[in-house]
């Protein structure tokens, strides 16, 4: 299990000028196998993780949309 503190969490550059409105990626130094993803709102609460080739996968489906 990762800790919090692990984690450096970063924001799109597509974000936009409200900070409110996307969610943060982060991956733990050493364990590159797991993405972890958060509410850039409610940064407190429990976040979610993925593999790293699911995240992949996903990406460019997203950006598609």
């Amino acid at each position: 299990m990762t800790r919090e503190s692990e984690l450096n969490w970063f924001k799109s550059s597509y974000s936009g000028s409200n900070d409110n409105d996307c969610v943060e990626v982060a991956a733990a130094a050493g364990s590159p196998t797991t993405v972890h993803v958060r509410d850039s709102k409610n940064p407190h609460r429990p976040h979610l993780g993925f593999a790293a080739p699911a995240w992949a996968a996903f990406v460019p489906y997203a950006s598609e949309r």
